[in-house]
């Protein structure tokens, strides 16, 4: 069973930046979709961002143009860069194969002040 590890979170004020990262155990990261998501309180879990095994990227629009996803596929490892964060993005974020087949990780806990 892979397990994920979410880090990277914390408290930012509007407009700052953050950048999450996410490590992989096991030998099928590579060739997997891997994504983003998020979920805020009281809220269903949303798909953010993908990163497809060969690289190319999808965004929920409430991100596109702010948020950056990438892939290490030799340290098993998937990130996400977040600029221009707003209150909104407030949410805890998790990292997960596309479709979420995997058990969910931690977490990590963003908060975004206004």
């Amino acid at each position: 069973q892979v397990q994920l590890v979410e880090s990277g979170g914390g408290l930012v004020q509007a407009g700052g930046s953050l950048r999450l990262s996410c490590a992989a155990s096991g030998s099928i990261f590579s060739i997997k979709s891997m994504a983003w998501y998020r979920q805020a309180p009281g809220k269903q879990r949303q798909l953010v961002a993908v990163c497809a095994s060969g690289g190319s990227t999808n965004y929920a629009d409430s991100v596109k143009g702010r948020f950056t996803i990438s892939r290490d596929n030799a340290k098993n490892t998937v990130y996400l860069l977040m600029n221009s964060l707003k209150p909104e993005d407030t949410a805890v974020y998790y990292c997960n194969a596309l479709p979420a087949t995997w058990s969910w990780g931690q977490g990590t806990q963003v908060n975004v002040s206004s």
